[in-house]
């Protein structure tokens, strides 16, 4: 059976893989919304999905359901109505751009001072990736350039700046993209394979941007980013949720190789038209649909139809599932059971 890291890269490269890759994660919240032998017995009936599985010697302490508000070090005061949800900004400390003459971004991360003492470290890390067959994974944190923009400014208020082209903007995005670059070089130090760019551009229907506001203030960044990347040999991995058809051809352009967009949002069929044979498609399973309101039998077509559509001997997808409360459990059974049976199909 091939590794992880070899099956990941033959995937990405179109070179007959063994299996689709299948990633099947349950979100932190479900926890507190599912009996814990529920999870454990979805996670052991898995192997393929959760290799390795052991349940716990004890049980997990109650979790804690409380909603959750804090402070980032951005200065974003941040909250959601419990732990493991996506928190969103309830204030911004740059709504007034009078603040950001006060306002100070956090120190550049850096290397540890253990990793700048060691040789070589990008090649001594990917010694001990490729002694465990796995990969080494790098990137910028999800929402790193556009939406950490509207979480300082507000999203009303961001939307005006890039109609007006209010010169406070482009000094924020250089003082994000500063920081970003830090991450990226951090990341290729360390010998990151497969670099991250996560960022939710998309909404229900539509972008949250204009294609030409996407061209004029963040692809340049995104640009400038990934280009590091794509000169040390990284594979570049682009996320966002949403509709982001209109946006798509200027994310590829920026040098995206492998591209993570939710599959009903932005249609099978399209995505199949625009992407199969020429990058390779991470495909984010149905969340808000099928896997929430149909019936097992559903989801389970459902699978089948997306590797039957988006799939090939060669290679050039991947799946990917996020499991939230309110997905019934004998959803996510067959949701499950699906992955592991279609991970195969063309191998």
């Amino acid at each position: 059976m091939m590794s992880h890291r070899e099956n990941m890269l033959r995937a990405v490269r179109f070179e007959k893989p063994e299996r689709i890759p299948m990633t099947f994660a349950i979100n932190g919240a479900c926890a507190a919304h599912y009996p814990a032998a529920a999870l454990e017995d979805l996670q052991a009936g898995h192997p393929l999905l959760f290799p390795g599985y052991q349940r716990p010697a004890r049980p997990a302490p109650a979790p804690d359901t409380s909603p959750v508000s804090y402070v980032d070090e951005w200065g974003v005061t941040m909250g959601a109505p419990e732990p493991g949800i996506a928190p969103v900004a309830v204030s911004h400390p740059l709504a007034d751009w009078g603040a950001l003459e006060r306002w100070a971004p956090p120190a550049p991360p850096s290397l540890t001072p253990e990793e700048l003492a060691t040789p070589d470290l990008a090649a001594a890390n990917r010694r001990r990736a490729e002694e465990r067959g796995e990969l080494i994974y790098g990137g910028l944190p999800h929402g790193h350039t556009y939406l950490l923009a509207c979480n300082l400014r507000g999203y009303e208020a961001l939307t005006c700046d890039m109609a007006d082209g209010d010169p406070h903007l482009l000094r924020l995005l250089e003082t994000l993209e500063e920081y970003n670059a830090a991450i990226v070089q951090c990341a290729l130090a360390r010998g990151s394979e497969l670099m991250g760019y996560p960022e939710d551009l998309g909404m229900q229907v539509g972008p949250m941007l204009s294609p030409a506001h996407l061209r004029r203030y963040i692809k340049p960044s995104y640009q400038r980013l990934m280009q590091p990347a794509r000169d040390a040999g990284c594979i570049i991995h682009m996320h966002s949720d949403g509709d982001i058809r209109t946006l798509v051809d200027d994310l590829v352009d920026s040098g995206v190789e492998v591209v993570n967009l939710q599959d009903l949002v932005n249609g099978i069929d399209w995505i199949r038209d625009r992407f199969k044979g020429r990058a390779c498609i991470d495909l984010d399973i149905d969340r808000q649909d099928i896997t929430r309101f149909g019936t097992p039998a559903e989801v389970d077509a459902l699978i089948r139809r997306e590797v039957e559509a988006l799939g090939s001997p060669e290679g050039g997808l991947m799946m990917v599932y996020g499991m939230y409360p309110g997905t019934p459990i004998e959803n996510a059974w067959a949701l499950a059971d699906a992955m592991e049976r279609y991970s195969g199909y063309y191998g």
